[in-house]
């Protein structure tokens, strides 16, 4: 199974992206802090996934600080690109989403706040028992 999207010109001489990868702006390496921090995203990523597919959130929105646009990533995309970013040290160029439905993704500032909501539901439900 492939990880990433199939590319739909690899291999055409035409690929409007092909000077992309000659740039000489290939991007720096991340810093440990900055590899830190794409690592806590992809485990958060597996844990919001887990909990919010069921309910029918298909992915995150992201404000985009380029173009001021809500960007909607599905999981595996922005799984796939958090790994790109680990290994090449740059991001993706990306563009909107063609015509998501903005009720099945949520912001990570929401997921995160799911996630905690469920952890705290589970911790009071064991102390409960506990007593």
């Amino acid at each position: 199974m492939q990880d990433e999207p199939i590319d739909p010109f690899a291999g055409d001489p035409g690929d409007p992206s092909a000077d992309l990868d000659a740039t000489d702006d290939a991007g720096e390496p991340l810093t440990d802090a900055e590899r830190q921090d794409v690592l806590e995203d992809l485990a958060d990523l597996e844990i919001y996934q887990a909990l919010l597919t069921p309910i029918g959130i298909r992915g995150l929105v992201i404000e985009c600080e380029d173009c001021h646009e809500p960007h909607y990533f599905d999981w595996d995309l922005l799984r796939s690109n958090l790994r790109h970013l680990l290994t090449s040290g740059r991001p993706r160029v990306h563009e909107p989403a063609y015509d998501p439905d903005p009720d099945h993704y949520v912001t990570w500032e929401y997921a995160r706040g799911y996630a905690d909501g469920v952890h705290d539901a589970l911790a009071d439900a064991t102390d409960d028992g506990e007593r």
